[in-house]
This record gives C-alpha cells, sequence and structure tokens, in this order.
C-alpha cells in the first residue's frame, strides 16, 4: 500500500544533518511571533473563547477586535521593555482598520510576515485562481505600507493550504514559508518554480490553540513554553534550532494572561545561557540558511 504523498521534501532524521551555527556562534534562534489578525463582522470564520452565537455574533467579534484595540498596545510595551524583536503575521484588512498598528510596527523596525487578507477566510479552500489572488492582494497591502520591507515570508490564516501553496507563494517571490510544523530546523522544499524554505513555527506553543481549543490556563501555556525553551536551548548545544513563541493580540492580549507573556518572556530573556540565544525573527532566519552551503541542510 502506498499513501498519497507530498512531494514537497523527503524525510531527513534530525540526528543525521550537518552542524551549522547561527551568526556569531549562537545555537539557538528565538523569535516571538505576534499574529496580528482582523475578521470580518458578520460573516466567515473566527476564533471563540466561548461558543459561536448566531450572526453577526457581536461578542466575537468584539472580542476579537479587543486584541487591536488594546491587547496589542500592550504586547508592543512589553516587547520594547525587554528588548525584543518580534514578527508580525499580519492580515493586509488590519492596515485598513487600524493603520495605528502599521505605524507603531514600522517605528519598531519590526519584521512582516504575509497573513492573508483576513482571518475571515482560510486560502486553502480556494481554487488556484482565487487563491493567487488572494495571495497577490494581500501581499500588495502589505507592500503599499511598507515599501522599503516588504514581506518575504508567508502563513496562511488558520495556517492553511491548497495543494498549490508553495507553487504559488514561490511565483509571488516569497523566500520562506511558516505552514508546515515538520521540524525544529529551517528545511528545503519543493515547488514547481524552484525551492522555497520552511522556518519553523510553533502549532503546540501557540495561545490560540493551546487555550481556545485544548483549554489551558494562561500559567499553564507560560510553564509549557518555558519547558519548550529550556529543553531546546540544551538540545541547541548538539544542533542550531529554531524556537518560536507565537501570540495573538486577542488571546495573551488579556490583562490576566499578560503577566504570564511577561514570565515567557523574561525567563527567555535572564536565562543564565541567553549568551548562546540569537534574538531574531523568521526572515533573518531564512537570509541565514539561504547563505549557507549547498547540502547544508535538507533539500538544498
Amino acid at each position: 500500500m502506498d499513501l498519497p504523498k507530498h512531494g514537497r521534501y523527503d524525510y531527513s532524521p534530525i540526528t543525521e544533518r550537518s552542524d551549522y551555527n547561527w551568526p556569531d556562534g549562537k545555537r539557538l534562534a528565538f523569535y516571538v511571533a505576534v499574529n496580528v489578525e482582523h475578521f470580518a463582522f458578520g460573516e466567515g470564520r473566527g476564533h471563540t473563547p466561548t461558543a459561536d452565537l448566531p450572526q453577526p455574533d457581536q461578542r466575537n467579534y468584539a472580542w476579537r477586535d479587543y486584541g487591536l484595540r488594546v491587547g496589542i498596545w500592550r504586547i508592543f510595551d512589553l516587547l520594547e521593555e525587554l528588548g525584543l524583536p518580534a514578527c508580525h503575521l499580519l492580515n493586509s484588512e488590519v492596515i485598513k482598520h487600524a493603520p495605528q498598528i502599521a505605524y507603531r510596527i514600522a517605528a519598531r523596525g519590526d519584521e512582516l510576515v504575509g497573513h492573508g487578507r483576513t482571518n475571515s477566510e482560510a486560502q486553502g479552500q480556494l481554487s488556484e485562481a482565487d487563491e493567487a489572488a488572494l495571495i497577490r492582494e494581500a501581499t500588495d497591502g502589505l507592500t503599499k505600507r511598507f515599501p522599503d520591507a516588504p514581506p518575504r515570508g508567508w502563513m496562511g490564516p488558520w495556517i492553511s493550504e491548497s495543494s498549490v501553496t508553495p507553487d504559488l507563494l514561490k511565483e509571488a517571490g516569497y523566500t520562506h514559508v511558516m505552514d508546515w510544523p515538520c521540524d525544529d530546523q529551517p528545511v528545503w522544499m519543493r515547488t514547481r518554480s524552484g525551492p522555497i524554505l520552511s522556518v519553523p513555527y510553533p502549532v503546540e506553543i501557540n495561545d490560540s490553540p493551546a487555550m481556545l481549543v485544548r483549554r489551558h490556563t494562561a500559567a499553564e501555556f507560560a510553564d509549557m513554553a518555558i519547558d519548550q525553551f529550556d529543553q531546546m536551548i540544551k538540545d541547541s548545544e548538539k544542533q542550531p534550532l529554531v524556537c518560536g513563541f507565537s501570540t495573538h493580540t486577542f488571546v495573551i492580549g488579556q490583562p490576566y494572561r499578560l503577566p504570564h507573556l511577561r514570565r515567557m518572556l523574561e525567563h527567555v530573556v535572564n536565562h543564565p545561557h541567553a549568551d548562546k540565544v540569537w534574538f531574531t525573527t523568521p526572515g533573518r532566519i531564512a537570509e541565514h540558511v539561504i547563505g549557507l552551503d549547498k547540502g547544508i541542510v535538507p533539500g538544498s
């Protein structure tokens, strides 16, 4: 029996790979991802902490909008206090709805990751032509607002892909994708137009599925994130690894959860072996890997 295959990458056990370093001899690349999402009112998909109501479901829409009105500003302040960069997985519709957020991202010099138009839709359900149009519209919207730092990485809304998404992203000029949580290191993937890099993105150390789906508390989520970091910094003695923390403005941005975000990040920043950590972004990780010699990274 032959199972269906995606053909994007080959199996590669992490124990059999070449060693390399991150810049300045660092061993663990650490990044904070902030999902900055906007939703349609009265239709489409959406996160919820309780249960969906019949549309227009103003309660859950407003809860999500809290993240843009309040939560993200407290996250910004905490990141600045701790001196941490961030990448923002940004729906292009946020720029229209909340332009002040774009100003703050630009002022901080943070990195953009393409994240579709809105999280009210999932691109994996679209035809190839419609998906290509979605990618183009979202990319154009972000590039128009950030012409000097357009997105080079992509993560689909709801981490959704069709069978041709990597092909379309490569053809749209993207260098890396974050939809494939298969590894703790970047790996090269095949597309019909040449290789695209997969940069690790956390599905479990991610506040939305942890707290809204699996029903972990904020304290439990912080404990998981700290355990993840501690184990990965230990494992990085053998191999260079990528450790990301994924957040959503309307989840971790709630006041009672913010102290636990602080606890997570302070643990990382003040870790006894923080000198081995590269505090970075997915785009910088991709740039570094792209510059490595052929044969070092799986799929190269």
